[in-house]
């Protein structure tokens, strides 16, 4: 994929999964660990979510928008491994009253990159892991088990990412890396048809992104802006401003209040004017 290119990834995109709604519940732990050296480039995490004492009801986990594809699975049962792709709005899950979940979050491209896959086929939706990658999903069942301790888990999957990279040969057009890196730069904020200008055709643009992100080069980017959002955290006063819509590249409130409940399930005043 050309090493320097996908590395530059990885120092301009840090993707925000946020916290609130397991940290208000003390009967559940979110632990994100960082991976090898060599994986760092393709993993952004490895992550794990916890419930050691079962609850009365099902715990309902949500994951926001975040350009990312996961890969998870409970260790209580690894078999029943899934793999999530590129999502364009919210998602929930109603998880079990008790339940050890571990998951890999890939930086954008890097799945489909690893395991020749179309993203596309993956978007907006999850599938049983051994339907997409059964060596990985062979490899999580005969090796992950219940009780194994973060360290032992990272180590893991470490190993079956290492193999993997090392093995893996193909590359991508560099044009396309460089599309991805001008719309991380800018935040989201590039005008694609006018300002993103990497000797890509239209077509041919649209076609790598369906591949390696799962969407197109305009959904990709309304979510980095949506992800800078986050990690920039305005305040109420912020959020009741024009120039904030404006410099997000929203035309009006209602606009910029619709596309984060898309993104995030809830409107930007509730989760960051706290």
């Amino acid at each position: 994929m050309g090493v320097e290119l996908i590395s530059a990834i990885r120092k301009q995109y840090n993707p925000v999964q946020p916290s609130i709604f397991y940290k208000a519940d003390s009967r559940v732990s979110y632990q994100e660990h960082i991976p090898a050296d060599l994986l760092h480039p393709y993993i952004y995490c490895y992550w794990q979510l916890v419930a050691p004492i079962p609850m009365e009801q099902p715990f309902i986990y949500r994951v926001v928008a975040d350009a990312c594809m996961d890969i998870y699975f409970n260790m209580h049962d690894a078999a029943d491994s899934y793999v999530m792709g590129f999502c364009k709005q919210y998602t929930e899950f109603a998880l079990p009253q008790s339940f050890h979940y571990v998951g890999v979050r890939f930086l954008p491209a890097a799945f489909p990159y690893l395991f020749s896959i179309d993203g596309s086929e993956l978007s907006n939706r999850y599938e049983k892991l051994s339907d997409v990658v059964p060596p990985l999903a062979k490899y999580i069942a005969d090796h992950m088990q219940a009780g194994y301790t973060a360290d032992k888990i990272v180590a893991l999957l470490n190993k079956f990412f290492t193999n993997r990279l090392i093995k893996q040969t193909p590359a991508t057009d560099p044009r396309f890396m460089e599309s991805v890196l001008q719309i991380l730069k800018s935040a989201g904020g590039l005008h694609i048809e006018s300002e993103l200008n990497t000797g890509l055709s239209a077509r041919q643009l649209r076609r790598m992104f369906n591949f390696y992100i799962g969407d197109s080069p305009k959904i990709f980017s309304q979510i980095i802006r949506f992800q800078q959002l986050l990690k920039a955290k305005p305040s109420t006063q912020l959020l009741k401003s024009e120039k904030l819509f404006f410099d997000a590249g929203y035309y009006d409130q209602s606009h910029f209040i619709k596309a984060f409940k898309t993104f995030y399930g809830t409107t930007p005043a509730k989760i960051m004017g706290e």
